[in-house]
């Protein structure tokens, strides 16, 4: 075999087995991220500010 017959071979194997591989089905996505569950600690936090606010708040007006 000469050395052209080796290089034409070779590069039919080459595109032929690009196609196999772009033929494949990609891996399905993983899980996705943990989010950052602001549900119920912000909230409370949120009310127990309100409620020391509006206290301090009263506090202040009622000494003056």
């Amino acid at each position: 075999m000469r050395i052209q017959n080796r290089r034409i071979i070779a590069s039919i194997l080459f595109v032929l087995i690009s196609f196999v591989c772009t033929a494949q089905d990609p891996p399905p996505p993983g899980p996705p991220p943990p989010g950052f569950p602001i549900d119920g600690g912000v909230t409370l936090g949120v009310i127990f500010a309100l409620i020391f606010g509006v206290r301090k708040i009263l506090s202040l007006n009622s000494d003056k």
